[in-house]
Parts: structure tokens; C-alpha cells; sequence
């Protein structure tokens, strides 16, 4: 490889990355200023008109905030997985000046994330209640509208959010801090999400997964891009792995930004004529035009620019800088889109049955073995999780196979049979009456937490990914080490122990049900996700140290684990038996509410449900059973084949001392005897 030196490399003043990166901002307002302008957004409202200050400040915020976030975001997901960082323990001075920038370009983005995030929450109370900012009681009302409403306080939890944010940016010394900054900024855009499509409104739960299926990819690709070119100069040789590194991450980005944005384009286009025929249809083309333009030509960097990159550092800038002004201009059109009103009504539907106030969608049809299979509620966070799941471990099925290396394909198998599951229970039928009867909910809670685990523990996923990913060698981490780092945690070590992931398997099902964590899930999307994530971890923990071979837990003896498997599905019986004994409805505010046509009594339903949950779980028990007797017997086959192995390096040395051993105690009996006699 031909070295460049780092004068050779340094951009002159004046220089493309200067001229680009200086852009940035002026190409968002430009088009920002310009949608406005065309869609009318920003023009006075004819019953309550807050100011010109409000109507103009509040889209320009808006820009500030989520370019801030997105430099946020991808700044230290730059630091924490493309270039390489200070070492375990070390602090932020010891760590390559390209790391140190690109933390510090981190920090000042997520505190000025804050400060534009407060300004936000002032501006749009104005915009939505029609307040001037001099209103002599605008503080007041502020506050109430804050505490008081369901929108206020998704902007207040957005604005304490983004301050953590900005405190974590400010003490990040290290890439594991710079990981846990990036991830904060992540779970920060949630809020963003919630108010990205109003309450009441048709597939709102659908909506907010792609809103935040579509913010996260974006803050990564736009942010971790414009810290990449801050960093360039100081890179040196460096610069081609961080750009190739870079090109992977972006090219997922494109992926879920397309799939994201085609499904919330759905929800708010009648039919694809609005494109033309409507303002907010003119600028959706126009912000798609640009996302297919930067698409081009990040494929281009990745095909043509890259592979130069060692001998001709300076073509970095000829498409990096042209992906960061249109990334400008289409951040600028999607606060035109978020501010303009789409082709369908975002109003509430006329739906005043209790079923849609309380979960969101229109009765189902009396559930039936065939319904169960024919209603979906789809969601595409699960779906893209699932779908990504296996194509990345087809992936590396295919990078083991390339290399002459097999995968048993019975694993494989087990690993798409999970997902398909998974699936079908977090968007089918399952979840469909799962919502509305305790029963059907306990059908999809079991099979989270007991059925898909166990192709999970089958498919080891861990000990294929360990074998497939390729391993860093310049003080970065990539997937491979981080994956290690977590195997390594205590965290982990603690919860994946076979003891505590027992304890936590079986206890969990009590802490949830006898709760409000309950009520939370059914209530709340962001409770329904954090109760299917946190449950298939736990039936994969307890599943993997029964039959797994994923390392991350020392497992005990078969005897231990037949032992700790019958002691937790005992456990999982007893409450299983205590819900069909139960004579109070559990999330009575929901299920005691429902009222639905085809009429059920909640409270037996739950009876059911509780036998469903001890009946249900008699099958997995004994699946597990069976899958850790074959493995018990195999091992003892192994450990037999090892021992006549041996002995045939040995002559049976062992198998000869053994039985001297037991001559020469015969005969020392043998002669106390004598000596008696």
C-alpha cells in the first residue's frame, strides 16, 4: 500500500472539507426556508397566530435539534465501533487525536441538542396553542401544558432525555461510555417518535415504530458522516478502514431509512397521485429524489471511492461532501413534511368503541383456529428485527461456508423457525386477541418465553457469530469485541449464571402480573416492547444454560440442570395455578373494560388463561427434557470414546495399573490373613 504523508494529506484552507462541511446547516435552511415557503406551513393561521418569531423559529429549532442529534448519535457511534479509541481504562487524552475530535464534535452536539430541544418545547407550545412568547402568562400555561397533557409530557421526557444526553456526551472518556452515549441518544428519540403521529389516529402503534425505525438510521448515517469528514485530516492511514467501516454501517442505514420511510409515506398518502397533485406530496418526492441521489452516490464511494482511498485520500471529499449537503437539504424537507399537513387527515378516527380508546385498533372478528392466522396487527420493528436477524445469520453461514468451514444446517433451521415464530406472535393472531383476552395474551406470552427460546438456544446464535466475524486488530471494536466485551461483562456473567437465570425465568412471570407492569404493556407501546424483549431474553438465558453451547455461562452437571429444569417448571405450574385460582381480574382498567361484541367474561378467561400458561408449559418442559437427556447421553459417549482413545495411545496403561493396583491389595490381604492365622 502506497503511504501518503499527513502533510500531503492535510486539506489546504479552503479546502473541500472546509467549503462542505460549511454547507451543512446553509443547505438545510435553504431547504427548509423553500418548503415552507411552497406548502404554506408557515404562514399565519386565521383564528390564533402565535407571530411570525413562532411560526419561522419553530421549524429552525426543529433543523438545529435534529442535526444536534443526529451529530450526537453518530458522532459516538463513530467512536465507539469505526475508529480506534483509548484502551480498557485508559482516559480521553491517551486516545488517537481523530478519537478525541470526534468525541469532542459529540459533545458539543448533544449540548446543543439540549439547548435547541428546550427552545423546541417553548416554540411549539406557542405553535400549538396559538401563544405569543410576550403572552403575559405563558410560563404558567407552559407548565400546565407540560404536567398536564399527554403531548407536554412527551416533550418534557424528549427535553430530560436530551439532557442526559448531553451529560453523558460531556463524561465520556473511554469507547464503552462513547457506546452508552450513542444508545442514549437512541432511546432519547423515542418521545420524538410518540409525537410523530397523533393519539387515536389509525395505526398509530405502526407509525411510531417507523417514525423511530427511521430517526435512529438516519441520526446514525447523517451524524456518524459529518463526524467522519470533521475527522478525516487527522485519520491518516487510517482513513480507508474507518471509510469501509463506515460504508457497511451506512449501507444499513439506507436499507431501514427506505423500508421506514415507505411505510409512514403509506399511512399519510391516499394514493401515490399525491405526489403531484399536493404540496406535502411535492416535497415527499422531492426529499425521495435526494435520499435515491445520496443512496447513488454513497454506492459509488463504496464501489469506486474506498478501494483509492490508500493512494488518493483527497477523493474522499468528492462524494463525502456531496452526502453531507444533500443529507442537509433532506433533513430540512423532513421538518417541512413534519410541519405541513399530510394528504390524509392525522385527526382522531371515529371509532367510539372501548376496543379502539384502549388499545388502538378496531374490533377483530370472533376469534377462530383460522383468525388466529389471517388477522394481523404488523409492526415494523418486529418484522425488520426478525427479517434482519436471519439474513445476518444466513450471512455468516455463508462467510463460514466460503472458507471451508460447515454449519450444521439443522441450526440454521432453527434459527429461521424462531424468527418465523417470533414473528407470527408479535404481529399475528397472537397479539391481535392477545390485547383483548388474558387467554390469547398468556398464548403469546408462553410461547415468547418458553417456545422461541429454545430454537434460539438450538441455533446458537453466539457461537456462530464468534466463529464468523472477523476480529480487529488496530485498537477499534467491532462487532466481534463487543460482542466479547459483553459476554465478558459482570452484567452479563451474573444474569446468564444458570441459578439466576432460573430465578429470573420463573420470578419474572409473578413481578409482571401481580403489578402495574401489566397494565403498562397492554397501555403502552413502548411497555409491550420492553415486556417481549425483556421475556425472550430470559427464556433464552434459562434455555441456554439447559441445552445450549453458546458460551457466556458455566453450566452445571446434567444432574443439576434435570434438577433446576423440573424445580422451575414447578414453579412455572404453581403460578400457572394461581391465575386459574384467582378471583380478581388482573388489569381490570383493560380487560374489565373492553366491552366486546362478541361478549366474554375477563374473569374466567383469565381461569383459562391460567390453565393455558401450566398446559403450555408441560410441552417446552418436556422438549427441553428430551433435547438434555440426548445431550447427556452423547456426552457420555464422548467421554467413553475419549478414555478407549486413550487407552490405545496407552496400551490400556491406565486399565493395567489399576488392575496391579487391586492385585497388590489382594495380596497384601492375603498375607494379614496368614499373619492371623
Amino acid at each position: 500500500m502506497c503511504v501518503t504523508s499527513t502533510a500531503a494529506r492535510r486539506p489546504r484552507a479552503g479546502s473541500p472539507r472546509v467549503v462542505w462541511l460549511a454547507g451543512l446547516l446553509p443547505a438545510a435552511a435553504i431547504a427548509l426556508v423553500l418548503g415552507l415557503a411552497f406548502t404554506g406551513a408557515a404562514r399565519p393561521n386565521e383564528l390564533v397566530d402565535p407571530g411570525a418569531v413562532v411560526r419561522w423559529g419553530l421549524p429552525v429549532v426543529t433543523v438545529l435539534a435534529r442535526i444536534a442529534a443526529a451529530v450526537t448519535i453518530g458522532g459516538f457511534a463513530v467512536c465507539a465501533v469505526v475508529i480506534a479509541g483509548p484502551g480498557r481504562g485508559a482516559r480521553t487524552a491517551e486516545a488517537s487525536p481523530a478519537w478525541r475530535l470526534a468525541s469532542r464534535v459529540g459533545m458539543v452536539a448533544a449540548v446543543t441538542w439540549a439547548i435547541a430541544q428546550v427552545a423546541f418545547v417553548v416554540f411549539a407550545y406557542a405553535q400549538v396553542w396559538g401563544r405569543p412568547l410576550d403572552s403575559p402568562t405563558f410560563g404558567q400555561e407552559l407548565q400546565v401544558f407540560l404536567t398536564g397533557t399527554e403531548l407536554g409530557q412527551a416533550y418534557l421526557w424528549a427535553t430530560i432525555l436530551a439532557l442526559v444526553v448531553s451529560l453523558a456526551a460531556v463524561a465520556t472518556g473511554g469507547m464503552t461510555m462513547a457506546a452508552w452515549t450513542a444508545v442514549l441518544g437512541a432511546v432519547a428519540l423515542v418521545p420524538i417518535a410518540l409525537t410523530g403521529h397523533a393519539q387515536g389516529t389509525a395505526s398509530h402503534n405502526l407509525a411510531i415504530s417507523a417514525m423511530w425505525l427511521h430517526l435512529v438510521p438516519v441520526a446514525l448515517w447523517v451524524g456518524g458522516l459529518a463526524t467522519l469528514s470533521v475527522t478525516a485530516r487527522r485519520l491518516g492511514d487510517e482513513l480507508p478502514a474507518a471509510a469501509r467501516r463506515f460504508s457497511g454501517l451506512a449501507l444499513w442505514c439506507f436499507v431501514l431509512v427506505g423500508v421506514s420511510g415507505v411505510l409512514a409515506s403509506i399511512l399519510r398518502l391516499t394514493s401515490p397521485a399525491d405526489l403531484w397533485t399536493t404540496s406535502w406530496g411535492v416535497v415527499l418526492a422531492a426529499k425521495v429524489t435526494l435520499y435515491l441521489g445520496l443512496g447513488a452516490a454513497g454506492w459509488a464511494h463504496r464501489e469506486r471511492t474506498i478501494p483509492q482511498l490508500a493512494e488518493r485520500p483527497g477523493l474522499f471529499w468528492r462524494l463525502a461532501g456531496v452526502e453531507v449537503l444533500l443529507m442537509g437539504a433532506i433533513t430540512g424537507l423532513a421538518v417541512v413534511l413534519g410541519s405541513s399537513a399530510p394528504p390524509v387527515p392525522q385527526n382522531p378516527v371515529l371509532d367510539p368503541s372501548a376496543v379502539f380508546e384502549l388499545t388502538g385498533y378496531p374490533e377483530p372478528p370472533l376469534p377462530t383456529p383460522l383468525t388466529w392466522f389471517t388477522q394481523w396487527h404488523p409492526d415494523p420493528l418486529y418484522v425488520v428485527g426478525a427479517i434482519a436477524a436471519v439474513v445476518v445469520y444466513l450471512g455468516w453461514v455463508r462467510r463460514l461456508a466460503a472458507r471451508g468451514d460447515r454449519w450444521p444446517v439443522g441450526r440454521t433451521i432453527a434459527w429461521v423457525t424462531a424468527w418465523a415464530i417470533f414473528a407470527w406472535v408479535t404481529n399475528g393472531g397472537p397479539i391481535v386477541y392477545g390485547i383483548l383476552l388474558f387467554s390469547a395474551h398468556m398464548v403469546m406470552h408462553m410461547t415468547l418465553v418458553m417456545l422461541v427460546p429454545i430454537f434460539f438456544a438450538i441455533a446458537a446464535p453466539v457461537t456462530l457469530a464468534l466463529r464468523a466475524l472477523p476480529a480487529r486488530r488496530d485498537g477499534s471494536r467491532g462487532p466481534r469485541e463487543w460482542l466479547l466485551a459483553l459476554l465478558h461483562s459482570r452484567w452479563a456473567q451474573a444474569w446468564s449464571n444458570p441459578y439466576v437465570a432460573a430465578v429470573n425465568f420463573a420470578g419474572s412471570l409473578f413481578v409482571f402480573y401481580y403489578t402495574d407492569l401489566l397494565y403498562l404493556a397492554l397501555s403502552t407501546h413502548v411497555g409491550h416492547l420492553l415486556m417481549v424483549v425483556h421475556f425472550s431474553l430470559a427464556g433464552y438465558m434459562f434455555a441456554n444454560a439447559i441445552i445450549g453451547v453458546d458460551p457466556g455461562t458455566k453450566r452445571p452437571s446434567y444432574p443439576v440442570r434435570l434438577v433446576l429444569l423440573f424445580a422451575t417448571m414447578t414453579f412455572h405450574a404453581f403460578f400457572g395455578l394461581s391465575l386459574a385460582n384467582l378471583t380478581s381480574l388482573l388489569a381490570a382498567e383493560h380487560f374489565g373494560r373492553l366491552g366486546l361484541t362478541w361478549w366474554v367474561d375477563a374473569l374466567k378467561d383469565q381461569q383459562i388463561g391460567g390453565f393455558v400458561t401450566w398446559g403450555i408449559g408441560e410441552a417446552p418442559t418436556l422438549v427441553l427434557a428430551v433435547i438434555m437427556a440426548m445431550m447427556w447421553a452423547k456426552s457420555d459417549e464422548k467421554a467413553a470414546v475419549r478414555l478407549d482413545r486413550q487407552a490405545d495411545r496407552t496400551n490400556e496403561a491406565e486399565l493395567i495399573a489399576y488392575n496391579r493396583m487391586l492385585a497388590e491389595r489382594a495380596a497384601a490381604s492375603a498375607r494379614e490373613e496368614d499373619g492371623r492365622r
